[in-house]
């Protein structure tokens, strides 16, 4: 099953598939998500999805429940 991921502030929407890692599907596109350990640790690569809640995509799939997501990125000036 592919879902529509749509990237903010970049503005970029590309398709995935379920399961797919969120990181994966940013590097894919284009979009930059900052990395450190890649375990979801260190919290370099946190994102916010577009319902307010705060995840790591280093360690979080696409869902599976969703038809379109829209990804929220930070801007961290220690990364």
């Amino acid at each position: 099953m592919s879902i529509s991921i749509h990237f903010l502030p970049d503005d970029v929407t590309v398709n995935a598939e379920v399961g797919e890692s969120l990181l994966d599907v940013a590097d894919r596109a284009g979009v930059s998500i900052p990395t450190g350990c890649l375990m979801g640790t260190c919290h370099a690569c946190t994102v916010e999805l577009d319902d307010g809640e705060v995840i790591r995509a280093c360690i979080t799939p696409v869902p599976p429940e969703k038809e379109k997501l829209t990804i929220n990125l930070f801007s961290d000036p220690t990364w």
